[in-house]
């Protein structure tokens, strides 16, 4: 169980620290508007991920006999974290346009992450197969994979509100690179891990 909710963290923290639609509305709402703003924000992704988090998941347990479909999903999953992870390794930093910004919401939040093809990929290549393999360890296992993830994926984004709140130049100093390039190496590690077990599903190693 421990293993599941180590990985739920790294992705978590990956996902809220990331540049991406839903950061960047995070913090130009913050800017904008006020710190609430950006909270309210960063909340969208627990209304928006139940009916993507049900969807991965009944894919992923309709092709439980399919090994080699399933090979190729981690291996695809290992591509999207690889890819994930260089851009977090090569940021140099995060710069806004907010003129002409409109007052946004919630709402603008949730519908920004609908429209994001990040959450879809994420959960179909890499959160689903994960929280499907923790289910049937256990069902404690999968929900500390998604406490892991969700807690620091909205905590994250939370932090990042109530720091650029106070300065707005966090977002191209050293910390914030730091920890994007510490956990674009995690996530390059993880791909690793996924992409050898593609290969054992495909019969390959």
């Amino acid at each position: 169980m421990n293993q599941y909710l180590l990985l739920g963290i790294i992705l978590g923290l990956s996902a809220g620290f990331s540049p991406g639609p839903l950061m960047t509305l995070v913090v130009a709402e913050t800017l904008r508007h006020d710190i609430g703003s950006g909270i309210r924000v960063a909340l969208a992704p627990l209304v928006t991920d139940l009916p993507i988090v049900l969807l991965s998941l009944f894919v992923i347990a309709r092709l439980a006999d399919f090994h080699s479909l399933l090979g190729l999903i981690s291996l695809a999953g290992a591509l999207f974290l690889l890819v994930l992870g260089w851009q977090s390794m090569k940021l140099k930093g995060v710069e806004l346009d907010l003129s002409g910004a409109r007052p946004q919401s919630l709402l603008k939040g949730v519908l920004t992450n609908l429209l994001s093809p990040h959450p879809y990929l994420f959960w179909i290549s890499v959160g689903g197969p994960l929280l499907n393999r923790a289910n049937d360890l256990t069902p404690w296992a999968g929900g500390a994979f998604l406490a892991g993830f969700y807690l620091c994926l909205i905590g994250a984004k939370v932090s990042l509100a109530l720091v650029t709140g106070k300065s707005k130049g966090f977002l191209s100093g050293r910390l914030y690179l730091a920890i994007n390039r510490f956990l674009g190496l995690l996530l390059i590690l993880l791909a690793g891990l996924l992409c050898y077990d593609g290969l054992k599903l495909l019969g390959l190693v």
